[in-house]
């Protein structure tokens, strides 16, 4: 058997752009409350239909413990000799917790955020998750809330994988992907106890603001639920919506000013926004943050949403299912604790970051410099 090294890059932050937080995140297992919340989605979506594959050496002998059924002790035979090895070779490093970029089976590799970038739009964010690149743009707009939600306001999903991103995404080959996605957002953002719409409401009944989130897959390294729900995050943090007044005209109707101040604005409150969380059973082990070698040889993955409250307790509000395997009702236990752990940690260091970056780029408000394509 080959042992994996144990190998740390730290290339990623020599190549850092001025206005770019780098956040480094270890797992832990937290003793916060979890409660589960199916108000606004009580099912498990349907698994993504991908020829996703386990390999195991044929005289493994933990093929016998194998309780899941996700026929990880066949899938060598599929699969030629080299692409066997290598996934062989990841299997065999994960299940003594150590992974072949050095990583251990609770960590995150490292994230890049910057905010504030795309100059027309309400909000921004752009993230990078090693070889993931999301960037996300949101547009606050005027519309007439849902009859069922009188005093809510809206927020719409698009996602759009780049057919640079990934060789799959060619053609159309993303839209269906972008679709999960964006269903599994919408799903997760739908709870009470997730995102505050109420918020957005400026005359029940009439008026109120409609958040158009769009998502743009720059590159996918793998992992992409998790880090477009950070970059969703961030954007959110940083969107600012115009004030509105109103004033009443004759006859008694009612007519909304906008201020044209861009600095007279309010800003969204996104602590209980919740986090995507994937966790992948590779083996007999689960993963937090898989790579996209990693994705291939998981043979099935589980999504959880999470809302962090500022109290410390935590709410899952969707939870999908993605491969060709199955999962026992242990494991699934196993994975909402580790989804939990993971949520409570991403949204401490995706906090942090924000504020950071948010405070460094204050300073010189008005002579921000832009980078990149997007100058």
């Amino acid at each position: 058997d080959q042992t994996p090294r144990s190998t740390q890059s730290d290339t990623a932050q020599q190549h850092l752009l001025p206005s770019t937080t780098v956040c480094s995140i270890e797992l832990f297992t937290t003793g916060a409350e979890l409660e589960l919340d199916f108000s606004a989605s009580n099912s498990v979506a349907d698994p993504r239909r991908l020829p996703i594959l386990a390999c195991v050496d044929e005289d493994d002998d933990d093929d016998d413990d194998d309780h899941d059924g996700d026929g990880a002790g066949d899938a060598s035979s599929r699969t030629g000799s080299n692409f066997g090895a290598e996934k062989t070779y990841i299997l065999h490093g994960i299940q003594k917790n150590y992974r072949n970029d050095g990583r251990s089976n609770r960590d995150y590799r490292p994230m890049e955020l910057e905010l504030d970038i795309v100059v027309h739009a309400s909000g921004s964010a752009r993230l990078r998750l090693a070889n993931t690149d999301i960037l996300v743009g949101v547009k606050a707009e005027i519309d007439t809330p849902h009859p069922d939600r009188p005093n809510e306001g809206k927020i719409d999903f698009f996602i759009d994988c780049s057919a640079n991103a990934a060789p799959e995404f060619e053609g159309r080959g993303g839209e269906q992907l972008a679709e999960e996605i964006s269903n599994t957002l919408a799903k997760a953002y739908e709870s009470q106890r997730g995102f505050d719409l109420s918020a957005l409401c400026i005359l029940a009944n009439h008026q109120c603001w409609k958040l158009y989130v769009d998502v743009l897959v720059l590159e996918c390294g793998g992992n992409l639920f998790d880090a477009i729900s950070l970059a969703v995050k961030a954007a959110l943090y940083n969107t600012r919506v115009p004030r509105v007044s109103t004033a009443m005209l004759d006859g008694g109707s009612m007519d909304l000013i906008l201020t044209d101040d861009p600095y007279d604005c309010e800003r969204l409150k996104v602590d209980t926004v919740p986090l995507l969380v994937t966790v992948c059973k590779i083996g007999e082990q689960c993963v937090v943050d898989p790579s996209a070698e990693e994705e291939e040889c998981s043979a099935v993955s589980v999504v959880v949403g999470v809302c962090c409250r500022p109290d410390g307790k935590q709410s899952i509000t969707t939870v999908r299912t993605s491969g060709e395997g199955s999962i026992h009702m242990d494991t699934l236990q196993k994975c909402f604790d580790l989804a939990a752990s993971a949520a409570s940690s991403l949204n401490s260091a995706l906090t942090t970051a924000m504020k950071e970056d948010e405070k460094r780029n204050s300073s010189a408000q008005g002579k921000r410099k832009i980078f990149g394509f997007l100058k």
